[in-house]
Protein backbone atom coordinates (compact mmCIF):
# COMPACT_ATOMS: atom_id res chain seq x y z
CA UNK A 1 0.00 0.00 0.00
CA UNK A 2 1.40 3.36 -1.03
CA UNK A 3 0.40 6.68 0.55
CA UNK A 4 1.92 9.57 -1.42
CA UNK A 5 1.62 12.92 0.35
CA UNK A 6 1.46 15.68 -2.24
CA UNK A 7 2.90 19.20 -1.95
CA UNK A 8 0.64 21.59 -0.04
CA UNK A 9 -2.02 23.32 -2.13
CA UNK A 10 -4.32 26.31 -1.85
CA UNK A 11 -7.50 25.37 -3.75
CA UNK A 12 -9.80 23.09 -1.77
CA UNK A 13 -12.68 23.51 -4.22
CA UNK A 14 -10.44 22.73 -7.20
CA UNK A 15 -9.17 19.47 -5.69
CA UNK A 16 -12.73 18.42 -4.83
CA UNK A 17 -13.73 19.07 -8.45
CA UNK A 18 -11.09 16.59 -9.56
CA UNK A 19 -12.01 13.97 -6.95
CA UNK A 20 -15.72 14.11 -7.82
CA UNK A 21 -15.17 14.62 -11.53
CA UNK A 22 -14.83 12.00 -14.29
CA UNK A 23 -11.03 11.92 -14.16
CA UNK A 24 -8.61 12.66 -16.96
CA UNK A 25 -9.58 9.50 -18.83
CA UNK A 26 -13.11 8.91 -17.47
CA UNK A 27 -11.68 6.47 -14.94
CA UNK A 28 -13.59 7.79 -11.90
CA UNK A 29 -16.86 6.14 -10.93
CA UNK A 30 -19.24 6.53 -7.98
CA UNK A 31 -17.20 9.16 -6.06
CA UNK A 32 -18.28 9.39 -2.42
CA UNK A 33 -16.94 10.04 1.05
CA UNK A 34 -15.97 6.91 3.03
CA UNK A 35 -14.59 8.68 6.12
CA UNK A 36 -14.13 12.14 7.58
CA UNK A 37 -13.54 14.23 10.68
CA UNK A 38 -17.32 14.33 11.42
CA UNK A 39 -19.54 12.29 9.16
CA UNK A 40 -22.77 13.59 10.71
CA UNK A 41 -23.97 16.54 8.66
CA UNK A 42 -21.13 16.23 6.12
CA UNK A 43 -22.31 17.45 2.68
CA UNK A 44 -21.41 14.64 0.27
CA UNK A 45 -22.18 15.48 -3.38
CA UNK A 46 -21.69 11.82 -4.22
CA UNK A 47 -24.59 10.69 -2.03
CA UNK A 48 -26.71 13.80 -1.54
CA UNK A 49 -27.92 15.36 -4.81
CA UNK A 50 -28.59 18.65 -3.01
CA UNK A 51 -25.03 18.95 -1.67
CA UNK A 52 -22.51 20.90 -3.76
CA UNK A 53 -18.74 20.94 -4.00
CA UNK A 54 -18.75 24.57 -2.89
CA UNK A 55 -20.66 23.67 0.30
CA UNK A 56 -18.21 20.85 1.03
CA UNK A 57 -15.21 23.12 0.41
CA UNK A 58 -16.63 25.79 2.77
CA UNK A 59 -17.28 23.13 5.40
CA UNK A 60 -13.66 21.97 5.26
CA UNK A 61 -12.23 25.50 5.06
CA UNK A 62 -14.07 27.03 8.05
CA UNK A 63 -11.04 26.95 10.44
CA UNK A 64 -8.86 28.38 7.65
CA UNK A 65 -11.24 31.29 7.02
CA UNK A 66 -11.56 31.96 10.76
CA UNK A 67 -7.78 32.10 11.21
CA UNK A 68 -7.33 34.31 8.15
CA UNK A 69 -9.93 36.78 9.45
CA UNK A 70 -8.18 37.07 12.82
CA UNK A 71 -4.54 37.21 11.72
CA UNK A 72 -2.96 39.58 9.23
CA UNK A 73 -0.87 36.91 7.48
CA UNK A 74 -3.20 34.62 5.60
CA UNK A 75 -2.74 30.86 5.28
CA UNK A 76 -2.57 29.88 1.61
CA UNK A 77 -0.92 26.44 1.76
CA UNK A 78 -3.70 24.76 3.68
CA UNK A 79 -4.70 21.84 1.40
CA UNK A 80 -3.22 18.48 2.46
CA UNK A 81 -3.69 15.77 -0.17
CA UNK A 82 -2.69 12.12 0.20
CA UNK A 83 -3.77 9.43 -2.29
CA UNK A 84 -3.63 5.93 -0.77
CA UNK A 85 -3.43 3.05 -3.23
CA UNK A 86 -3.52 -0.73 -2.81
CA UNK A 87 -1.35 -3.04 -4.91
CA UNK A 88 -2.89 -4.53 -8.09
CA UNK A 89 -2.84 -8.03 -6.60
CA UNK A 90 -4.49 -6.99 -3.31
CA UNK A 91 -8.04 -8.08 -2.57
CA UNK A 92 -11.03 -5.77 -2.91
CA UNK A 93 -11.44 -3.55 0.14
CA UNK A 94 -14.90 -2.48 1.33
CA UNK A 95 -15.78 1.12 2.18
CA UNK A 96 -15.61 0.34 5.90
CA UNK A 97 -12.07 -1.01 5.49
CA UNK A 98 -10.97 2.04 3.51
CA UNK A 99 -12.53 4.21 6.25
CA UNK A 100 -10.37 2.53 8.89
CA UNK A 101 -7.29 2.86 6.69
CA UNK A 102 -7.95 6.58 6.17
CA UNK A 103 -8.40 7.13 9.91
CA UNK A 104 -5.07 5.44 10.63
CA UNK A 105 -3.31 7.49 7.95
CA UNK A 106 -4.50 10.89 9.24
CA UNK A 107 -3.65 9.87 12.80
CA UNK A 108 -0.12 8.89 11.78
CA UNK A 109 0.39 12.03 9.71
CA UNK A 110 -0.66 14.39 12.49
CA UNK A 111 -3.73 15.70 10.67
CA UNK A 112 -6.03 14.15 13.28
CA UNK A 113 -4.09 12.70 16.24
CA UNK A 114 -6.00 10.10 18.29
CA UNK A 115 -8.35 11.66 20.86
CA UNK A 116 -7.76 15.23 19.62
CA UNK A 117 -11.15 16.96 19.36
CA UNK A 118 -9.57 20.12 17.93
CA UNK A 119 -7.75 18.43 15.06
CA UNK A 120 -7.86 19.42 11.39
CA UNK A 121 -10.89 18.77 9.22
CA UNK A 122 -10.51 16.02 6.61
CA UNK A 123 -12.37 13.63 4.35
CA UNK A 124 -11.50 10.48 2.39
CA UNK A 125 -13.06 10.21 -1.08
CA UNK A 126 -13.29 6.93 -2.98
CA UNK A 127 -13.81 7.00 -6.74
CA UNK A 128 -12.14 3.68 -7.71
CA UNK A 129 -11.81 0.15 -6.39
CA UNK A 130 -8.12 0.32 -5.56
CA UNK A 131 -7.54 3.70 -3.93
CA UNK A 132 -8.87 6.64 -1.96
CA UNK A 133 -7.87 10.31 -1.71
CA UNK A 134 -7.55 11.96 1.68
CA UNK A 135 -8.07 15.74 1.68
CA UNK A 136 -7.40 17.76 4.82
CA UNK A 137 -7.17 21.45 5.63
CA UNK A 138 -4.13 22.20 7.77
CA UNK A 139 -5.59 24.64 10.26
CA UNK A 140 -6.89 23.10 13.48
CA UNK A 141 -10.16 24.05 15.16
CA UNK A 142 -8.14 26.10 17.69
CA UNK A 143 -6.44 28.04 14.89
CA UNK A 144 -3.02 26.41 15.24
CA UNK A 145 -1.20 24.56 12.47
CA UNK A 146 -0.66 20.79 12.85
CA UNK A 147 2.79 19.26 13.37
CA UNK A 148 3.46 17.52 10.06
CA UNK A 149 7.25 17.25 10.18
CA UNK A 150 8.35 13.74 9.11
CA UNK A 151 4.73 12.87 8.43
CA UNK A 152 5.76 10.87 5.36
CA UNK A 153 7.86 8.51 7.49
CA UNK A 154 5.08 8.02 10.03
CA UNK A 155 2.53 7.42 7.27
CA UNK A 156 4.87 4.90 5.64
CA UNK A 157 5.21 3.01 8.92
CA UNK A 158 1.42 3.02 9.29
CA UNK A 159 1.05 1.57 5.79
CA UNK A 160 3.42 -1.29 6.61
CA UNK A 161 1.28 -2.13 9.65
CA UNK A 162 -1.95 -1.83 7.63
CA UNK A 163 -0.54 -4.30 5.08
CA UNK A 164 0.07 -6.79 7.86
CA UNK A 165 -3.31 -6.29 9.51
CA UNK A 166 -5.29 -6.58 6.26
CA UNK A 167 -3.22 -9.30 4.62
CA UNK A 168 -2.10 -7.04 1.76
CA UNK A 169 1.11 -7.07 -0.25
CA UNK A 170 4.05 -6.32 2.04
CA UNK A 171 6.27 -3.47 0.87
CA UNK A 172 9.71 -2.76 2.28
CA UNK A 173 10.18 -0.12 4.93
CA UNK A 174 11.80 3.10 3.72
CA UNK A 175 15.04 4.50 5.15
CA UNK A 176 14.89 8.11 3.90
CA UNK A 177 17.51 7.50 1.21
CA UNK A 178 15.13 7.06 -1.74
CA UNK A 179 14.78 9.75 -4.38
CA UNK A 180 11.59 11.76 -4.73
CA UNK A 181 8.93 10.24 -6.93
CA UNK A 182 7.94 12.28 -9.99
CA UNK A 183 4.89 14.43 -9.39
CA UNK A 184 1.78 14.18 -11.54
CA UNK A 185 2.62 17.57 -13.03
CA UNK A 186 6.12 16.41 -13.97
CA UNK A 187 4.82 13.24 -15.59
CA UNK A 188 2.13 15.09 -17.52
CA UNK A 189 4.66 17.65 -18.72
CA UNK A 190 7.03 14.93 -19.93
CA UNK A 191 4.16 13.24 -21.75
CA UNK A 192 3.06 16.51 -23.32
CA UNK A 193 6.58 17.29 -24.56
CA UNK A 194 7.23 13.76 -25.80
CA UNK A 195 9.98 13.06 -23.23
CA UNK A 196 10.56 9.51 -22.05
CA UNK A 197 11.71 10.75 -18.62
CA UNK A 198 10.73 13.56 -16.32
CA UNK A 199 13.29 16.34 -16.00
CA UNK A 200 14.57 15.25 -12.59
CA UNK A 201 15.04 11.65 -13.71
CA UNK A 202 16.76 12.81 -16.91
CA UNK A 203 19.09 15.10 -14.96
CA UNK A 204 19.90 12.38 -12.45
CA UNK A 205 21.06 10.06 -15.23
CA UNK A 206 23.25 12.82 -16.72
CA UNK A 207 24.86 13.70 -13.40
CA UNK A 208 25.64 10.07 -12.56
CA UNK A 209 27.09 9.58 -16.05
CA UNK A 210 29.35 12.59 -15.52
CA UNK A 211 30.68 11.64 -12.07
CA UNK A 212 33.34 9.16 -13.30
CA UNK A 213 34.74 11.89 -15.59
CA UNK A 214 35.25 14.48 -12.82
CA UNK A 215 37.85 14.91 -10.11
CA UNK A 216 36.06 17.71 -8.27
CA UNK A 217 32.67 19.36 -7.99
CA UNK A 218 33.85 22.23 -10.21
CA UNK A 219 34.94 19.74 -12.90
CA UNK A 220 31.59 18.00 -12.65
CA UNK A 221 29.64 21.21 -13.25
CA UNK A 222 31.94 22.14 -16.13
CA UNK A 223 31.42 18.70 -17.69
CA UNK A 224 27.65 19.00 -17.38
CA UNK A 225 27.64 22.50 -18.84
CA UNK A 226 29.71 21.31 -21.80
CA UNK A 227 27.08 18.58 -22.27
CA UNK A 228 24.42 21.24 -22.79
CA UNK A 229 22.89 21.19 -19.30
CA UNK A 230 22.00 24.55 -17.73
CA UNK A 231 24.05 25.19 -14.59
CA UNK A 232 23.17 27.58 -11.78
CA UNK A 233 26.01 27.62 -9.21
CA UNK A 234 25.64 29.31 -5.84
CA UNK A 235 28.86 30.92 -4.66
CA UNK A 236 30.02 32.78 -1.58
CA UNK A 237 31.75 36.17 -1.53
CA UNK A 238 35.10 34.42 -1.94
CA UNK A 239 33.91 32.62 -5.05
CA UNK A 240 33.76 29.25 -3.31
CA UNK A 241 31.06 26.92 -4.58
CA UNK A 242 28.30 26.64 -1.96
CA UNK A 243 25.58 24.86 -3.93
CA UNK A 244 24.27 24.20 -7.38
CA UNK A 245 21.15 23.59 -9.43
CA UNK A 246 20.80 22.16 -12.92
CA UNK A 247 18.22 22.53 -15.66
CA UNK A 248 17.16 20.40 -18.59
CA UNK A 249 17.25 22.11 -21.99
CA UNK A 250 13.72 23.01 -23.01
CA UNK A 251 12.28 22.71 -19.49
CA UNK A 252 10.75 26.16 -19.09
CA UNK A 253 8.14 27.70 -16.83
CA UNK A 254 5.06 29.61 -17.99
CA UNK A 255 7.17 32.76 -18.41
CA UNK A 256 9.63 31.00 -20.70
CA UNK A 257 12.36 30.87 -18.05
CA UNK A 258 14.65 27.90 -17.41
CA UNK A 259 13.53 25.65 -14.55
CA UNK A 260 16.38 24.61 -12.24
CA UNK A 261 16.49 21.70 -9.80
CA UNK A 262 18.88 21.62 -6.80
CA UNK A 263 21.01 18.47 -6.68
CA UNK A 264 19.54 17.34 -3.37
CA UNK A 265 16.04 17.35 -4.86
CA UNK A 266 17.18 15.20 -7.74
CA UNK A 267 18.63 12.48 -5.46
CA UNK A 268 19.74 12.49 -1.80
CA UNK A 269 23.36 11.62 -2.68
CA UNK A 270 23.73 14.39 -5.27
CA UNK A 271 23.95 17.33 -2.86
CA UNK A 272 27.11 19.42 -3.20
CA UNK A 273 28.64 18.29 0.15
CA UNK A 274 28.16 14.62 -0.73
CA UNK A 275 29.55 15.06 -4.22
CA UNK A 276 32.59 16.87 -2.81
CA UNK A 277 33.15 14.09 -0.31
CA UNK A 278 33.17 11.54 -3.14
CA UNK A 279 35.17 13.45 -5.71
CA UNK A 280 37.67 15.46 -3.68
CA UNK A 281 39.09 12.92 -1.23
CA UNK A 282 42.85 12.93 -0.80
CA UNK A 283 44.67 10.01 -2.40
CA UNK A 284 47.11 8.26 -0.03
CA UNK A 285 50.74 7.99 -1.11
CA UNK A 286 51.87 4.72 -2.63
CA UNK A 287 55.05 2.79 -2.14
CA UNK A 288 57.50 3.78 -4.93
CA UNK A 289 57.44 0.29 -6.44
CA UNK A 290 53.66 -0.18 -6.36
CA UNK A 291 52.91 1.62 -9.61
CA UNK A 292 55.11 -0.60 -11.77
CA UNK A 293 53.09 -3.66 -10.71
CA UNK A 294 49.77 -2.17 -11.76
CA UNK A 295 47.99 -3.88 -14.69
CA UNK A 296 48.72 -2.26 -18.03
CA UNK A 297 45.20 -1.37 -19.23
CA UNK A 298 42.32 0.36 -17.43
CA UNK A 299 40.22 -2.79 -17.86
CA UNK A 300 42.77 -4.98 -16.08
CA UNK A 301 43.33 -2.24 -13.53
CA UNK A 302 39.61 -2.14 -12.72
CA UNK A 303 39.49 -5.92 -12.31
CA UNK A 304 42.52 -5.72 -10.03
CA UNK A 305 40.82 -3.02 -7.94
CA UNK A 306 37.92 -5.42 -7.35
CA UNK A 307 40.20 -8.29 -6.26
CA UNK A 308 40.22 -7.28 -2.59
CA UNK A 309 36.64 -6.06 -2.34
CA UNK A 310 35.61 -8.96 -0.09
CA UNK A 311 38.19 -7.90 2.52
CA UNK A 312 37.61 -4.16 2.01
CA UNK A 313 34.03 -4.49 3.29
CA UNK A 314 34.81 -5.55 6.84
CA UNK A 315 34.26 -2.02 8.13
CA UNK A 316 30.82 -0.50 7.48
CA UNK A 317 32.07 2.95 6.48
CA UNK A 318 34.62 1.41 4.11
CA UNK A 319 32.02 -0.96 2.71
CA UNK A 320 29.62 1.89 1.95
CA UNK A 321 32.44 3.80 0.22
CA UNK A 322 33.33 0.82 -1.96
CA UNK A 323 29.69 0.23 -2.92
CA UNK A 324 29.34 3.89 -3.93
CA UNK A 325 32.53 3.66 -6.01
CA UNK A 326 31.32 0.36 -7.47
CA UNK A 327 28.34 2.20 -8.92
CA UNK A 328 30.71 4.66 -10.58
CA UNK A 329 32.71 1.78 -12.07
CA UNK A 330 29.55 0.15 -13.44
CA UNK A 331 28.53 3.48 -14.98
CA UNK A 332 31.97 4.07 -16.53
CA UNK A 333 31.98 0.54 -17.94
CA UNK A 334 28.49 1.03 -19.40
CA UNK A 335 29.76 4.04 -21.34
CA UNK A 336 32.61 2.09 -22.96
CA UNK A 337 31.28 -1.40 -23.71
CA UNK A 338 30.47 -2.54 -27.28
CA UNK A 339 27.02 -1.70 -28.61
CA UNK A 340 25.55 -5.18 -28.10
CA UNK A 341 26.21 -4.95 -24.33
CA UNK A 342 25.20 -1.34 -23.87
CA UNK A 343 21.53 -1.86 -22.97
CA UNK A 344 22.21 -4.36 -20.18
CA UNK A 345 25.03 -2.27 -18.68
CA UNK A 346 22.93 0.90 -18.79
CA UNK A 347 20.09 -0.91 -17.04
CA UNK A 348 22.55 -2.25 -14.46
CA UNK A 349 23.97 1.21 -13.76
CA UNK A 350 20.51 2.74 -13.40
CA UNK A 351 19.36 -0.02 -11.03
CA UNK A 352 22.50 0.20 -8.88
CA UNK A 353 21.99 3.91 -8.20
CA UNK A 354 19.53 2.93 -5.45
CA UNK A 355 22.05 0.47 -3.97
CA UNK A 356 24.81 3.10 -3.81
CA UNK A 357 23.42 5.00 -0.84
CA UNK A 358 22.32 4.11 2.67
CA UNK A 359 22.20 5.78 6.07
CA UNK A 360 25.77 4.64 6.77
CA UNK A 361 28.27 7.43 6.17
CA UNK A 362 30.99 6.40 3.74
CA UNK A 363 34.72 6.72 4.37
CA UNK A 364 35.30 7.77 0.77
CA UNK A 365 39.09 7.77 0.93
CA UNK A 366 39.01 4.00 1.47
CA UNK A 367 37.68 3.49 -2.06
CA UNK A 368 40.16 5.71 -3.90
CA UNK A 369 41.60 2.79 -5.89
CA UNK A 370 38.19 1.69 -7.16
CA UNK A 371 37.17 5.26 -7.95
CA UNK A 372 40.43 5.88 -9.82
CA UNK A 373 39.81 2.72 -11.86
CA UNK A 374 36.37 4.04 -12.83
CA UNK A 375 37.87 7.36 -13.86
CA UNK A 376 40.58 5.69 -15.95
CA UNK A 377 37.96 3.67 -17.84
CA UNK A 378 35.85 6.80 -18.39
CA UNK A 379 38.88 8.59 -19.85
CA UNK A 380 40.33 5.76 -21.92
CA UNK A 381 40.13 5.86 -25.70
CA UNK A 382 41.05 2.18 -26.03
CA UNK A 383 38.38 -0.45 -26.48
CA UNK A 384 38.82 -3.58 -24.34
CA UNK A 385 39.67 -6.92 -25.88
CA UNK A 386 37.07 -9.64 -25.41
CA UNK A 387 38.93 -11.45 -22.66
CA UNK A 388 39.63 -8.33 -20.59
CA UNK A 389 36.01 -7.18 -20.83
CA UNK A 390 34.62 -10.61 -19.94
CA UNK A 391 36.95 -10.74 -16.92
CA UNK A 392 35.89 -7.29 -15.72
CA UNK A 393 32.18 -8.05 -16.13
CA UNK A 394 32.59 -11.30 -14.18
CA UNK A 395 34.35 -9.33 -11.43
CA UNK A 396 31.49 -6.80 -11.40
CA UNK A 397 29.01 -9.66 -11.02
CA UNK A 398 30.85 -10.94 -7.94
CA UNK A 399 31.24 -7.42 -6.51
CA UNK A 400 27.50 -6.85 -6.88
CA UNK A 401 26.79 -10.14 -5.10
CA UNK A 402 28.98 -8.94 -2.22
CA UNK A 403 27.14 -5.60 -2.18
CA UNK A 404 23.75 -7.35 -2.08
CA UNK A 405 24.88 -9.59 0.79
CA UNK A 406 26.20 -6.63 2.76
CA UNK A 407 22.95 -4.71 2.33
CA UNK A 408 20.96 -7.79 3.35
CA UNK A 409 23.09 -8.18 6.48
CA UNK A 410 22.39 -4.54 7.36
CA UNK A 411 18.65 -4.91 6.67
CA UNK A 412 18.83 -2.43 3.79
CA UNK A 413 15.88 -3.97 1.98
CA UNK A 414 15.56 -1.47 -0.87
CA UNK A 415 19.29 -1.40 -1.55
CA UNK A 416 19.55 -5.20 -1.50
CA UNK A 417 16.70 -5.45 -4.00
CA UNK A 418 18.38 -2.86 -6.23
CA UNK A 419 21.62 -4.85 -6.12
CA UNK A 420 19.75 -8.01 -7.12
CA UNK A 421 18.18 -6.20 -10.07
CA UNK A 422 21.64 -4.98 -11.06
CA UNK A 423 22.98 -8.50 -10.80
CA UNK A 424 20.38 -9.77 -13.27
CA UNK A 425 21.54 -7.31 -15.94
CA UNK A 426 25.25 -7.81 -15.22
CA UNK A 427 24.98 -11.59 -15.46
CA UNK A 428 23.32 -11.34 -18.86
CA UNK A 429 26.04 -8.98 -20.09
CA UNK A 430 28.82 -11.15 -18.62
CA UNK A 431 27.42 -14.27 -20.30
CA UNK A 432 27.25 -12.50 -23.65
CA UNK A 433 30.82 -11.20 -23.31
CA UNK A 434 32.27 -14.56 -22.21
CA UNK A 435 30.59 -16.77 -24.84
CA UNK A 436 32.96 -15.91 -27.72
CA UNK A 437 35.96 -16.17 -25.38
CA UNK A 438 34.92 -19.66 -24.30
CA UNK A 439 34.36 -20.62 -27.92
CA UNK A 440 37.87 -19.58 -28.92
CA UNK A 441 39.44 -21.39 -25.98
CA UNK A 442 37.43 -24.57 -26.59
CA UNK A 443 38.65 -24.63 -30.17
CA UNK A 444 42.24 -25.06 -29.01
CA UNK A 445 42.43 -28.79 -28.34
CA UNK A 446 44.75 -30.16 -25.64
CA UNK A 447 46.17 -33.66 -25.55
CA UNK A 448 44.25 -36.25 -23.56
CA UNK A 449 47.20 -36.59 -21.17
CA UNK A 450 47.17 -32.84 -20.56
CA UNK A 451 43.45 -32.87 -19.76
CA UNK A 452 43.81 -35.78 -17.34
CA UNK A 453 46.67 -34.03 -15.56
CA UNK A 454 44.72 -30.79 -15.28
CA UNK A 455 41.61 -32.66 -14.10
CA UNK A 456 43.78 -34.13 -11.34
CA UNK A 457 44.83 -30.59 -10.39
CA UNK A 458 41.17 -29.58 -10.16
CA UNK A 459 40.33 -32.49 -7.85
CA UNK A 460 43.33 -31.74 -5.68
CA UNK A 461 42.75 -27.97 -5.46
CA UNK A 462 38.94 -27.73 -5.16
CA UNK A 463 37.68 -31.22 -4.30
CA UNK A 464 34.25 -30.04 -3.15
CA UNK A 465 33.49 -28.51 -6.56
CA UNK A 466 35.51 -30.76 -8.84
CA UNK A 467 32.58 -32.76 -10.22
CA UNK A 468 30.62 -29.62 -11.14
CA UNK A 469 33.67 -28.05 -12.76
CA UNK A 470 34.63 -31.11 -14.79
CA UNK A 471 31.06 -31.61 -16.06
CA UNK A 472 30.59 -27.93 -16.88
CA UNK A 473 30.39 -27.40 -20.68
CA UNK A 474 33.10 -24.76 -20.25
CA UNK A 475 35.61 -27.23 -18.76
CA UNK A 476 37.60 -27.65 -22.05
CA UNK A 477 38.02 -23.88 -22.17
CA UNK A 478 39.13 -23.78 -18.52
CA UNK A 479 41.66 -26.53 -19.23
CA UNK A 480 43.12 -24.39 -22.00
CA UNK A 481 43.39 -21.40 -19.65
CA UNK A 482 45.16 -23.54 -17.05
CA UNK A 483 47.58 -24.88 -19.65
CA UNK A 484 48.37 -21.33 -20.82
CA UNK A 485 48.98 -20.22 -17.23
CA UNK A 486 51.25 -23.19 -16.61
CA UNK A 487 53.22 -22.35 -19.73
CA UNK A 488 53.72 -18.90 -18.22
CA UNK A 489 55.26 -20.38 -15.08
CA UNK A 490 52.19 -20.65 -12.83
CA UNK A 491 51.03 -23.72 -10.93
CA UNK A 492 47.49 -24.69 -12.00
CA UNK A 493 46.52 -26.08 -8.61
CA UNK A 494 47.68 -22.91 -6.86
CA UNK A 495 45.75 -20.72 -9.30
CA UNK A 496 42.62 -22.78 -8.72
CA UNK A 497 42.93 -22.47 -4.95
CA UNK A 498 43.43 -18.70 -5.17
CA UNK A 499 40.49 -18.27 -7.52
CA UNK A 500 38.21 -20.35 -5.31
CA UNK A 501 39.30 -18.35 -2.26
CA UNK A 502 38.47 -15.05 -3.96
CA UNK A 503 35.07 -16.11 -5.30
CA UNK A 504 33.23 -18.95 -3.57
CA UNK A 505 31.87 -21.45 -6.06
CA UNK A 506 28.88 -22.88 -4.18
CA UNK A 507 26.48 -20.30 -5.60
CA UNK A 508 28.11 -20.13 -9.04
CA UNK A 509 25.77 -21.28 -11.80
CA UNK A 510 28.67 -22.37 -14.02
CA UNK A 511 31.83 -22.74 -11.91
CA UNK A 512 34.15 -23.42 -14.84
CA UNK A 513 33.15 -20.14 -16.50
CA UNK A 514 33.73 -18.28 -13.23
CA UNK A 515 37.20 -19.80 -12.90
CA UNK A 516 38.10 -18.95 -16.51
CA UNK A 517 37.85 -15.21 -15.93
CA UNK A 518 39.53 -15.33 -12.51
CA UNK A 519 42.48 -17.42 -13.71
CA UNK A 520 42.90 -15.43 -16.91
CA UNK A 521 43.20 -12.31 -14.78
CA UNK A 522 45.63 -13.85 -12.30
CA UNK A 523 47.59 -15.82 -14.89
CA UNK A 524 48.41 -12.76 -16.97
CA UNK A 525 50.54 -11.38 -14.12
CA UNK A 526 54.14 -12.57 -13.89
CA UNK A 527 55.05 -15.30 -11.43
CA UNK A 528 55.88 -13.63 -8.08
CA UNK A 529 59.61 -13.00 -7.57
CA UNK A 530 60.38 -13.91 -3.99
CA UNK A 531 63.69 -12.05 -3.92
CA UNK A 532 62.02 -8.84 -5.16
CA UNK A 533 59.20 -9.17 -2.64
CA UNK A 534 61.67 -9.68 0.20
CA UNK A 535 63.72 -6.69 -0.91
CA UNK A 536 60.65 -4.51 -1.13
CA UNK A 537 59.51 -5.66 2.29
CA UNK A 538 62.90 -4.81 3.74
CA UNK A 539 62.77 -1.38 2.11
CA UNK A 540 59.35 -0.67 3.53
CA UNK A 541 60.41 -1.71 7.03
CA UNK A 542 63.56 0.41 6.93
CA UNK A 543 61.69 3.48 5.70
CA UNK A 544 59.03 3.15 8.36
CA UNK A 545 61.64 2.57 11.10
CA UNK A 546 64.25 5.21 10.27
CA UNK A 547 62.53 7.68 7.93
CA UNK A 548 63.01 8.43 4.26
CA UNK A 549 66.62 9.52 4.69
CA UNK A 550 67.77 6.10 5.89
CA UNK A 551 70.03 3.88 3.81
CA UNK A 552 67.73 1.44 2.01
CA UNK A 553 70.13 0.21 -0.63
CA UNK A 554 71.45 -2.84 1.20
CA UNK A 555 70.37 -6.12 -0.40
CA UNK A 556 67.92 -8.41 1.29
CA UNK A 557 69.14 -11.70 2.77
CA UNK A 558 69.14 -14.54 0.25
CA UNK A 559 66.04 -16.73 0.20
CA UNK A 560 65.67 -20.35 -0.59
CA UNK A 561 63.94 -21.00 -3.90
CA UNK A 562 62.98 -24.51 -3.00
CA UNK A 563 59.66 -25.45 -4.48
CA UNK A 564 59.79 -22.76 -7.17
CA UNK A 565 60.39 -25.20 -9.97
CA UNK A 566 57.44 -26.25 -12.12
CA UNK A 567 56.58 -29.63 -13.50
CA UNK A 568 57.45 -30.27 -17.16
CA UNK A 569 55.19 -28.65 -19.69
CA UNK A 570 52.28 -30.65 -20.98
Amino acid sequence: MIAAIKPAGADTRGLLAYLYGPGRHDEHFDPHIVAGFAMLGMPDPGRNPEATLTQLARHLNEPVHLRNSEFGKKVTDHVWHCPVRAAPEDRHLADAEWADIAQRIVEAAGIAPPGDDLACRWIAVRHADDHIHILGTTVREDGRRPKLHDSGIRVGDACRQIETDYGLRQLKKGDRTAGRRPTQAEMHKAERLGWEQTSRDWLQDRIRAAIPHAGSAEELLAYLEADGIAIKPRRGPSGDLLGYAVGRPGDLNKDGEQIFHPGGRIAPDLTLPKLKARLETAVPQEHPTARRERPTTPWHQATGALDTLHSDMADDADAQAHITALGELIEATAQKVPAHLHAELRAASKAFARAQRSQIQAENQAAHTLRRAARDIAHTATDPDGSALATLLAALVWATILAARWHEAKNHAHQAEAARQTLHHLQKAADQALTPVVGDLTGRQLTEQARRTLAHDVRAAVPDHADRILTDPAWPALATVLADAEAGGHKPDQLLKEAAAQRELTTARQPARVLITRIQHTGRNPVPNRRAEAARGTTTMRVSATGPSADVTQPAPPMSLAGSKHRPRL
